[in-house]
């Protein structure tokens, strides 16, 4: 019985040792990639109003479901920033990738939107290191990636952890959309989509956002 006891004791620690090197992983990832530096203007529990400076970001344009999109869209540039398909050196990865969908009116139902569709159409996007101006970037190879400047911006975002489902942004989304009724904000343009951190994460460790424009 005591050799049981031991062995479990064994698989326990493992199974610690292994929870505390993700914690540690996504801590290290997370606190050493370069993120948008925005300004807070209104904090309520997971909700915030901030103030993006102006941004440049590598963007293509997916078709189909939301998942899918985000997918297919991050193999080309994935291959922009790490040149494998283009001459010059590498660029260093951001967080987080971003996702809009196209020409989407606000006052559709939150379940409508997120409704897996053939002929959506979805905005994919890598933030570029702040240290780069438009200009000094390479030249994507594929005319699938379009480099953008993005204006400077007030934004709404609620935060919240878990795998990035459907369900949950929809949940997320209506709460954020909810918040900002009850305060006279008026919400412009499609919601865009935050994902900070890889498939790999644990869901509880994971950071996601939905963030919408807010009109003057």
């Amino acid at each position: 019985m005591r050799k049981v006891w031991k062995v479990f004791g064994f698989v326990v620690l493992g199974g610690v040792g292994l929870a505390a090197a993700a914690v540690a992983g996504w801590w290290y990832t997370t606190n050493n990639v370069e993120q948008p530096k925005y300004a807070v203007v209104t904090r309520d529990g997971s909700i915030e109003v901030r103030d993006y400076p102006a941004l440049i970001v590598a963007e293509v344009v997916r078709g189909g479901d939301r998942r899918a999109a985000v997918r297919a869209g991050f193999s080309p540039l994935a291959n922009y920033i790490f040149a494998k398909e283009r001459e010059g050196q590498s660029i260093a990865m951001t967080a987080p990738v971003t996702q809009r969908r196209e020409s989407i009116a606000m006052t559709a139902p939150v379940t409508q939107r997120l409704q897996p569709g053939a002929d959506d159409r979805w905005v994919v996007r890598f933030i570029m290191p702040s240290e780069y101006a438009l200009e000094d970037l390479p030249l994507p190879a594929s005319a699938d990636v379009s480099l953008k400047p993005v204006p400077p911006a007030r934004r709404a975002a609620i935060r919240f952890s878990g795998v990035a489902t459907d369900v949950l942004i929809a949940e997320q989304e209506a709460r954020l959309m909810a918040w900002l009724e009850r305060r006279g904000l008026t919400p412009q343009g499609s919601p865009t989509y935050a994902y900070y951190n890889d498939p790999f994460t644990p869901g509880p460790l994971r950071r996601n956002e939905v963030l919408v424009d807010l009109a003057d």
